[in-house]
């Protein structure tokens, strides 16, 4: 690996981030914690939840940092943009050498690269990429629109032509769940009708209450689609408790028990897009693009990383990706 001093444009902007260290030293989100090596390099991380997604996440990040020989501050947001923003600005007292961010919320990240860009520290996305990419170092990016279209694909197939209602069962309003329930609504078929729509805020135990009150709702429903595989668990089991066990449930994250659950049937598909491989790419190429910036070459590293999704269903369990690193 080359040199890994801090880059032309980071020393233009260290008296600032001395400040900013100054003002902010007494004043932090409260929740950013040690990194995982003591490299030559320093990443701040800021996650965005605390599901089994961003936990994994973590784990992947953390895991290759250390492979890479890289310090990293981690700190979460917790479904929150005010918070943040406010890890964003830890991390930039910090002084760290570049941001992984997990944003809560798409609209959040103006204000995110900003402050990044004002402090001469560059950011990397994750899951997720800007549509003007110039004040950004890169991103690692799930096609969350294809993610839900994916799913979509797969009950228009099922119902191969048959007029059936589906019900969605949202994560938090922003980001990922805006953009995983527009693809998936966006290709269903005209045949499938859409009769409710909740968010079920990436928590358990609010899917269940949104599967409980939908099927009452609707006790005639046909499928659901659900933003991630630890709500989709609980609304199969709201669903069974009434009775509902013929509803088709489709889902998102190729996790080892989202799998686990395609194959015994309590899910009838799963888009696996590998938090170990977002996590891995993310470090990966934060670090590659830092290297590049310093010997100013502009060949070798890509930008923007897209990655891999497979539907996952009982005919192709095999093909699914390693979800979690262990």
């Amino acid at each position: 690996m080359k040199s890994t001093a801090p880059s032309r444009r980071r020393a233009a902007a260290a008296s600032l981030a001395g400040v900013a260290a100054l003002v902010l030293a007494g004043c932090g989100s409260g929740n950013v914690s040690g990194g995982a090596a003591d490299g030559s390099v320093s990443l701040g991380f800021v996650n965005g939840s605390n599901t089994h997604f961003h936990t994994c996440l973590l784990r992947a990040v953390e895991q290759e940092a250390e492979a890479r020989d890289a310090k990293v501050y981690s700190a979460n947001s917790k479904q929150d943009a005010g918070t943040e923003l406010s890890n964003i600005e830890d991390m930039i007292a910090r002084n760290v050498d570049a941001l992984i961010v997990q944003t809560v919320n798409v609209d959040a990240l103006e204000g995110d690269i900003a402050k990044a860009k004002s402090a001469g520290i560059p950011i990397y996305l994750t899951s997720v990429a800007t549509s003007d990419m110039a004040d950004v170092l890169g991103a690692a990016v799930v096609d969350l629109k294809k993610v839900g279209a994916m799913d979509a694909d797969w009950i228009s197939k099922d119902a191969a032509g048959k007029n059936v209602s589906v019900g969605v069962v949202a994560g938090a309003p922003g980001a990922a769940s805006d953009l995983l329930v527009g693809g998936f609504e966006d290709a269903l078929p005209k045949t499938a009708k859409v009769v409710a729509n909740q968010p079920g805020m990436f928590n358990p135990a609010k899917a269940q209450d949104v599967a409980e009150n939908m099927i009452q709702s609707h006790p005639d429903l046909d499928y659901a689609f659900v933003a991630n595989e630890e709500m989709a668990f609980a609304v199969r089991k709201a669903f069974d408790a009434a009775g509902a066990k013929d509803v088709k449930i489709v889902s998102v994250n190729g996790t080892e028990e989202g799998v686990a659950a395609v194959k015994d049937g309590r899910l009838s598909a799963t888009v696996a897009n590998s938090a170990a491989t977002i996590g891995q790419t993310a470090v990966k190429s934060t670090v590659s693009l830092l290297d590049q910036e310093q010997s100013d070459d502009e060949q070798g590293v890509d930008k923007i990383s897209d990655i891999p999704l497979v539907l996952v269903t009982k005919e192709n369990l095999s093909e699914a990706p390693q979800y979690c690193p262990k």
